[in-house]
């Protein structure tokens, strides 16, 4: 389709392309309230080798709660409860805490766990097709954040894969699968106590 479009004429083609990327996601937050998934993260440093593997189960309840549990090769927890991000380590005995709106702003986890509103955070672009997905590239509009740019993967009105690409030239790789889409998720999952025994840093 792109190749079409590119036909016509390059003055139709940035509207065209914008109009297709802020539709994909607007289809995508507008029927997804809840996703629950398992996932694969790669990261690749500036020369494409691999530094890091890790796998594991999320889920999200959008708006602002979300659940990432990392179970392989090491145990970690990271949880958004709405108002604030905790991070647990149970090796270290270590919990983390901010506030949510300090860890989203234009973080790819606005992306997910954001309002519809995310024009306001990223400038949207198609960016065409590749590996049987469509993808769209979000770049933050506020330089201030860790990472340069975001593209998502969609098969059909489904996420996915993302891929993170930050400001030390390392790219991060997330591939979904086992995907469902509005999931009744308990609500408890959401929430997190640190254990009495671990050291909280943060908020």
């Amino acid at each position: 389709m792109l190749r079409v479009w590119c036909l016509l004429g390059a003055l139709l083609l940035p509207l065209a392309c914008y109009a297709d990327a802020v539709q994909r996601l607007k289809t995508f937050y507008q029927a997804t309230s809840s996703m629950r998934a398992q996932f694969k993260q790669t990261v690749l440093d500036r020369r494409g080798q691999k530094v890091q593997e890790v796998s594991g189960v999320m889920q999200l309840l959008r708006p602002g709660r979300f659940r990432w549990d990392y179970q392989q090769p090491y145990v970690q927890l990271i949880i958004g409860d709405g108002q604030k991000v905790w991070l647990y380590d149970p090796e270290l005995q270590q919990v983390t805490v901010r506030a949510l709106d300090q860890m989203l702003g234009s973080s790819p986890a606005a992306l997910l766990a954001g309002s519809q509103d995310i024009e306001k955070l990223f400038q949207l672009k198609d960016a065409g097709r590749q590996d049987a997905l469509e993808w769209v590239e979000a770049t933050p509009r506020e330089k201030d954040g860790s990472f340069d740019r975001v593209l998502l993967g969609f098969n059909g009105g489904q996420l996915a894969e993302m891929e993170l690409y930050d400001n030390f030239g390392q790219t991060t790789v997330i591939e979904f699968s086992k995907i469902e889409r509005n999931p009744r998720l308990n609500p408890k999952s959401f929430s997190f106590t640190p254990p009495p025994d671990a050291d909280v840093v943060g908020e």
